[in-house]
């Protein structure tokens, strides 16, 4: 089977890089080229000039860029990997996008007899380098079932979900439920260290009961050291969160966490720190807790109780 790789960010550089070391004849591009040279210098496959070159003969062409927009220019646009595919092959999008995009570009692609699987993933950059990334899909069986191997090349779960637009829904339950988390670790290690507790020893306490989460275990301390230099950024994890309140608004469900969450991630962009670990919010709580106290310190009279 060949196999194309379009967008070799944080997630798809070692994504490709298991589709080739998997054994599947792999085609990669990136916008920016150099990337793609560093990737093909690391793993057998080739370089296209343009989505459309690295898509042409394949079996299977794999997308994972920014957002909608990013989508549609590599698929549709002037040198869209569309116009390169023959009947038969089939479109894997891992990128985390609107569910009407899903829709509307499977639309696009059955009019060329090419399939189209909604295939956002979860688990991270270290998910993907470890090839075990957690895969929501939205496509008819039939089709999944064709690009299953390849999925399987980095992913420790493919699940479908149902028709195309399921695994975009899905990834926004996902989404939602990680900002929750994020919020609940930020809030309650800055807690725990504003009470002038030691968090060594708070953590084993907390961890190994209910309020353990993938957060606590893997980011508490980093939280607590203020290093975020890693991670999903909080650029992604608001672009993510928008995606879910607009169609949370569509839906008339209502979202006041994830709301919660998309206020502080854009605080924290404000902030200049949208490049940083999505955990960095973190860092709001810390600067509202130094508020607070400063004020409490400042505002609060010293008289003598016992004068008039």
């Amino acid at each position: 089977m060949r196999v194309a790789f379009i967008g070799l960010g944080k997630m798809g550089f070692p994504m490709a890089g298991h589709i080739a070391g998997a054994g599947f004849q792999a085609a990669v591009f990136n916008r920016t080229p150099a990337t793609a040279q560093r990737w093909a210098e690391q793993h057998q496959g080739t370089v296209g000039r343009t989505p459309a070159a690295a898509a042409a003969g394949t079996d299977v062409v794999c997308l994972c860029v920014g957002a909608d927009d990013d989508v549609r220019a590599v698929v549709t646009g002037p040198d869209g990997v569309l116009g390169a595919l023959a009947p038969g092959a089939t479109i894997v999008d891992h990128t985390t996008t609107s569910a009407e995009l899903a829709t509307e570009i499977a639309a696009e692609a059955a009019k060329r007899g090419v399939g189209f699987v909604d295939a956002p993933v979860s688990g991270g950059q270290a998910g993907a380098e470890a090839g075990k990334l957690s895969i929501m899909c939205g496509a008819d069986p039939d089709v999944l079932e064709r690009v299953r191997p390849v999925l399987a090349s980095y992913g420790a779960t493919i699940t479908r979900i149902g028709p195309v637009g399921s695994g975009q829904l899905t990834k926004m339950v996902n989404q939602i439920l990680v900002a929750a988390a994020i919020e609940g670790a930020a809030e309650a290690l800055n807690f725990a260290v504003a009470a002038g507790l030691d968090p060594a020893v708070v953590l084993p306490a907390v961890t190994g009961g209910a309020a353990s989460s993938w957060y606590l275990n893997n980011r508490a301390e980093t939280m607590i050291r203020d290093e975020f230099d890693f991670g999903f950024a909080v650029d992604w994890m608001r672009k993510d969160l928008r995606i879910c309140l607009a169609e949370a608004a569509r839906r008339g469900i209502p979202v006041p966490l994830a709301d919660l969450a998309e206020r502080d991630f854009a605080a924290s962009q404000a902030r200049g720190e949208g490049q940083l670990d999505a955990t960095a919010i973190i860092r709001l709580r810390r600067a509202a807790t130094t508020a607070g106290t400063t004020a409490t310190t400042t505002t609060q009279p010293h008289a003598d109780p016992s004068s008039p």
